[in-house]
């Protein structure tokens, strides 16, 4: 199966993906984990101002399959969670890089352990 792995990302190898943009860092699960997921029903997210380290599961993705944890692939502030996800979990497998991404963390962490896009489609 073929999976979306936008270039200009980042990934962990546990299968969150960053996007750094204007000093803040918008963080996600990639196509890869929704899919091996299956229909996401709820998504539990931390709360703004909240402090994580690399690393450290910030999240749950409860699926008809499962309940799996999130990781923060960088340590940062959560500045912003995406609201929209409280309603409609769903957006997770419609949309892992758009709409359906989960917090924005300010930070000055770099991501040199991060995979880029070729490197993540080796690994999956």
């Amino acid at each position: 199966m073929e999976f979306a792995i936008p270039d200009g990302l980042s990934y962990a190898e546990s299968h969150e993906w960053i996007d750094r943009r204007d000093g803040v860092v918008r963080v996600g699960i990639t196509d890869f984990a929704q899919d091996e997921l299956g229909d996401i029903v709820f998504v539990e997210l931390p709360a703004e101002g909240e402090t994580l380290e690399r690393d450290d599961a910030f999240g749950l993705v409860e699926s008809i399959k499962a309940v799996s944890d999130v990781y923060a692939p960088i340590s940062g502030t959560v500045v912003e969670v995406n609201e929209a996800l409280r309603d409609r979990p769903e957006l997770v497998n419609e949309s892992p890089f758009d709409d359906g991404w989960l917090i924005e963390l300010e930070s000055s962490d770099e991501p040199d352990h991060l995979l880029d896009a070729d490197e993540y489609a080796e690994r999956i």
